[in-house]
């Protein structure tokens, strides 16, 4: 998937980079000047679509400017969301993975003495960093984008406008303070579709001189998904085998009589219909809950509850099995060069621990690319 000999118009830092999802998003525009992830079957997967060229295996916080070539429009980091997730230990901005966001600020901050700080930066995380520490992380995050002269905004961007999966997520846009911004991708006011009461309320958190530098970023209407979960399931999947009877049957018997009704009432649809089904543990119980609409978030396999399973009704017929890779993977916007690990966890947990590719591609197309144009715009003016 890697791009040779082309003319980039941005190029851009990826840090944290898994297997180069926020690469794929961002598109043929832009060149990789850089990218990290400490994980080596990650980093596997990454070289195996991207090569090997200006990317480092290694933690973030081993990292000097000096593995940090040229002049970069953008650095984004999707940084660890363990410690801010719900479904964590919720140890916050210090915890140990997510507090990996503190040596990749230095390392932005050694960036901005050396006069080559990045135009735009992204950080990308679960939307329970917005209550993370009641608030306390997302201000701390705050507090230092805007002392190193960055105005900022955040945005909850759910993947389901763009692929059957429902993921919300925290996209926190810095953009430069010398740079002008165009005034269609900024607003007066938060917009509910982008800005929910979660983001309001922690903007409301914070403190004066941070709020100065806040931003209500407009990229516009959301878009309209153009596919179904059941679109994108496989015919003939790889890396998985379906279920006994026994064992559906046992997953659907596991199923409160809400859950059981959704079943019932796919075997009435006159189509096959897909359902991602999790086991969820209520009031002590092991409870299955299935939804046909879109599929339940991707997580990483931590333990078999973490894995989805699909349900495939056709008429009377049910089937289960577990999620493909493949199927994982196209849930999170990849094509199907991309090339997965051979393993099921590995390949699972790739897809699960990424950030969806459209979005990213939505992103760049209404706020990143539009203000690194205007930004170059004036670069020209000032050298004319």
């Amino acid at each position: 998937m890697a791009q040779q000999g082309m003319n980039h118009p941005y190029r851009f830092y990826e840090f944290f980079a898994g297997g180069g999802m926020a690469r794929a998003g961002l598109g043929d525009d832009w060149e990789c000047l850089f990218a990290n992830d400490f994980d080596a079957r990650k980093a596997a997967s990454y070289r195996a679509n991207w090569g090997a060229d200006h990317f480092k295996c290694a933690d973030v916080a081993g990292l000097t400017p000096a593995d940090l070539p040229g002049d970069p429009d953008l650095a984004w980091a999707s940084f660890p969301c363990q410690d801010l997730s719900l479904a964590g230990a919720r140890a916050g901005i210090r915890g140990e993975r997510s507090g990996t966001f503190w040596p990749f600020w230095r390392l932005i901050e050694q960036l901005h003495q050396d006069r080559r700080s990045p135009r735009a930066i992204v950080l990308e995380n679960v939307y329970g960093a917005l209550r993370s520490h009641g608030g306390a992380d997302f201000a701390a995050i705050g507090e230092v984008v805007a002392a190193l002269g960055y105005r900022f905004g955040a945005m909850i961007m759910d993947a389901v406008n763009f692929v059957p999966q429902s993921r919300p997520r925290l996209f926190v846009v810095c953009i430069r303070e010398d740079i002008q911004l165009p005034d269609y991708v900024v607003r007066s006011s938060p917009d509910p579709v982008w800005h929910p009461q979660a983001l309001v309320d922690a903007w409301g958190l914070l403190g004066p001189s941070t709020a100065s530098q806040w931003i209500w970023w407009d990229p516009g209407l959301a878009p309209s998904r153009g596919m179904e979960f059941a679109d994108l399931v496989e015919d003939n999947p790889q890396g998985v085998a379906w279920h006994t009877p026994e064992m559906t049957l046992k997953l659907l018997a596991m199923m409160t009589e809400t859950n059981q009704a959704k079943v019932r009432e796919a075997k009435q649809a006159g189509r096959r219909m897909v359902g991602g089904l999790y086991r969820r543990t209520r009031q002590g119980v092991q409870r299955a809950e299935v939804r046909f609409d879109v599929s339940g978030c991707l997580r990483t396999p931590a333990g078999g509850s973490s894995r989805q399973t699909i349900l495939v009704v056709e008429g009377k017929k049910v089937h289960s099995r577990l999620l493909s890779p493949r199927e994982a993977a196209r849930l999170m916007g990849l094509p199907d060069s991309y090339k997965l690990p051979e393993k099921y966890n590995d390949a699972y947990h790739l897809a699960g621990d990424g950030v969806v590719v459209p979005v990213v591609r939505f992103l760049a197309e209404t706020i990143l690319e539009p203000v690194l144009q205007t930004a170059k715009s004036q670069r020209q003016k000032a050298a004319a």
